[in-house]
């Protein structure tokens, strides 16, 4: 179970937080690292008492929201990277650590996409990409390093075996319940192959001339492989990787050469980035569109928070399909 197989993680990060707290000044009513994780770790086990449902700690709001799908309110879910938030650059909390000490079950991307938390996930967490096929996977040379891309998500095919995995995980931890689940998963997966056909329909109907897709980062290389959309980013497929100005050239010079009208803002990076490209092509004589602000950013990181249009997987690819479309026809 992830509650054993960390404890010597969470030993170690301990020793870290109390090593941290006694660097700087104490007042008072500071409370150390510590006395936080203990707290938060007996407001997990009462919670736990109360409702007795296992707890299933989740990285991201793509993978909250699978699990839900699957689980419904048969399992408490409690979600480490807030929707919004670039889980490429996220740092884990105390609190974080609490979460996954007391899950009954941790799922995660895998593929690197929680760089900063690859060691605690990796020392008991169940990644939902461990089945892909090899060939499936994507990697980029950047720099002359081979980078793994950790972006499944937009390859629907990719995202319904992460279904799988997290389902077959779950049946294993709630057994009780394995008609249920099965019976979800099989209602979600049709799901699925509906979106991919409305995927399909909408992306084919820009025409090819007008195929491109200009985004901050390249998060969306698995969706240029399934959709024939061709894609171009300034940055690499991690937000943590530098942007050098030869690549911010080569997006405008690829802007420039392809005519391209319209360039999209995502909801977890910069948005100033792509006043950068849309003032060097407009220096070249290119007039080209930023599609930004809130309900105009493209999804590629994170879902949107709760209750905002955006805040299922599915909701999320229709929201990105619908705004690429009507700015690339």
């Amino acid at each position: 179970m992830f509650k054993r197989r960390l404890s010597m993680f969470m030993a170690a990060m301990g020793m870290a937080f109390s090593l941290v707290a006694c660097s700087g000044a104490k007042t008072a009513d500071t409370k150390s690292a510590e006395t936080k994780a203990v707290e938060e770790t007996t407001k997990s086990e009462a919670k736990s008492e109360s409702t007795d449902k296992k707890n299933v700690v989740v990285t991201t709001s793509f993978l909250q929201d699978m699990v839900e799908q699957l689980a419904g309110d048969t399992v408490n879910v409690e979600l480490i990277i807030p929707a919004g938030e670039d889980p490429h650059l996220y740092v884990a909390k105390p609190e974080d650590y609490t979460k996954l000490s007391s899950a009954d079950l941790t799922l995660y991307h895998g593929l690197h996409f929680e760089g900063k938390m690859v060691d605690a996930l990796e020392a008991g967490g169940e990644s939902v990409s461990k089945d892909f096929p090899k060939d499936r996977i994507g990697t980029m040379d950047e720099g002359g390093e081979i980078i793994t891309d950790p972006h499944f998500w937009f390859d629907i095919d990719l995202y319904k075996m992460a279904v799988g995995v997290a389902a077959t995980s779950l049946e294993n931890l709630n057994p009780e319940y394995k008609d249920k689940y099965e019976e979800n998963k099989v209602k979600y997966l049709d799901e699925l192959t509906q979106l991919d056909k409305y995927v399909r329909e909408n992306i084919s109907s820009i025409p090819k001339e007008s195929r491109y897709l200009i985004t901050p980062h390249d998060a969306f290389n698995y969706f240029s492989r399934a959709y024939d959309i061709e894609v171009k980013a300034p940055q690499g497929v991690s937000t943590e990787s530098e942007v050098a100005n030869q690549d911010i050239q080569e997006t405008i010079d690829f802007i420039v050469e392809h005519k391209i009208k319209a360039i999209f803002a995502e909801s977890t990076t910069d948005p100033a980035r792509m006043e950068k490209l849309k003032e060097g092509a407009a220096a070249k004589g290119a007039d080209v569109k930023i599609v930004s602000g809130e309900g105009n950013e493209l999804f590629s990181d994170s879902l949107a928070p709760k209750g905002q249009d955006g805040d299922t997987y599915i909701d999320m690819y229709k929201h990105n399909v619908k705004l690429i479309t009507e700015n690339l026809k």
